[in-house]
């Protein structure tokens, strides 16, 4: 590869989910998390690809049939950045998602891997999560970045 001095991007588009059941994670993501559906493509029996993208994101899932060799329910710890975890968490749980409780990095700036519940007392960046599984186990974690400047 020659060098040429000019910076290249590496953006990341889109994670693929695998999923047992595509159209019960299809209406999971669109109609619980409130993913936009982006493309539904199955040229035939064996194969089909669903994009999916989150609200106010530049990345994607994609969940379908004979995507992925990964067992279902086998990505963990995506995250989903919001600007308020509380009003981010609310909203799923009347949606009919389960939600489990926030928590937060404890101490926040000497961060030895433990968390206390609730809120960030200071409401830093990076400080708060909570999480969610869709129905086949893919684990999410929501967490709170902005929230001053919202």
């Amino acid at each position: 590869m020659k060098a040429t001095g000019t910076a290249i991007n590496f953006s990341v588009e889109v994670v693929v989910l695998p999923v047992s059941d595509v159209d019960r994670a299809l209406r999971f993501y669109v109609d619980q998390v409130g993913f936009a559906l982006d493309i539904d493509y199955a040229p035939h029996e064996a194969f089909r690809v669903v994009q999916l993208t989150p609200p106010g994101s530049g990345c994607s899932i994609q969940i379908g049939k004979a995507i992925s060799s990964a067992p279902a329910g086998s990505v963990q710890n995506i995250h989903l950045v919001v600007n308020d975890i509380e009003v981010a968490r609310s909203r799923l749980s009347k949606r009919g998602v389960a939600v489990g409780h926030i928590r937060h990095k404890t101490p926040i700036d000497a961060w030895d891997g433990s968390f206390s519940p609730g809120l960030d007392p200071a409401r830093k960046d990076y400080a708060s999560f909570c999480e969610f599984s869709d129905p086949d186990g893919n684990r999410w974690l929501l967490q709170e970045r902005g929230y001053r400047n919202s």
